[in-house]
């Protein structure tokens, strides 16, 4: 059963309809829009701060969310993969975005729409990433511009894959006994 924590008076906002793995954590000052997907070992922590996730947001397995007391608030957009055992910590990331697998986005870093974190990269503290680029890297710079055919081809692909998934598992999946 997903861990889906009230903290502080804070009880996580989650639509109906979103997909939330078994062992997915939430909790607190999380607000989600509609269509998001947490995965497997996903955790979001609105404990010390807010976090804001808008439409068709997948947080992929191991992936963690969370925010600096007091100081920075994570704040994502609409159609973001964010990749397994990825890491947004109080960063702002605009629609459209694919976080790589293992990729940090540390605090105040701002990721315009349109762009790609590659996997493994480091985005440091206080980081802009313009809108259409791909950065990779440690740490995280610039490498080349997207065109829209990328766009369309991989980061929209990806966040659909993952409504598609979510629904194998709210239609298909059950639990052995031995699970149980």
């Amino acid at each position: 059963m997903a861990h889906i924590i009230t903290l502080n008076g804070k009880t996580p906002e989650i639509p109906e309809g979103c997909y939330i793995a078994p062992n997915a954590t939430i909790v607190g000052d999380v607000v989600a829009g509609k269509g998001c997907t947490f995965w497997f070992n996903a955790v979001v922590r609105g404990d010390v701060n807010s976090i804001k996730l808008g439409d068709n947001v997948n947080v992929q397995d191991g992936a963690v969310i969370h925010c600096t007391y007091q100081k920075t608030k994570t704040i994502v957009g609409n159609n973001v993969s964010i990749g397994h055992n990825a890491i947004l910590h109080g960063c702002t990331v605009e629609d459209n975005v694919l976080i790589g697998m293992g990729a940090i986005v540390m605090d105040n870093a701002k990721i315009d729409s349109n762009s790609i974190i590659a996997a493994g990269a480091v985005v440091l503290s206080g980081t802009h990433v313009e809108a259409g680029t791909v950065y990779a890297g440690v740490p995280a710079k610039k490498v080349k511009d997207i065109d829209m055919e990328l766009i369309k081809g991989e980061i929209n692909r990806i966040s659909k894959n993952y409504l598609m998934y979510a629904s194998w598992y709210e239609e298909h999946a059950t639990e052995t006994e031995e699970s149980k």
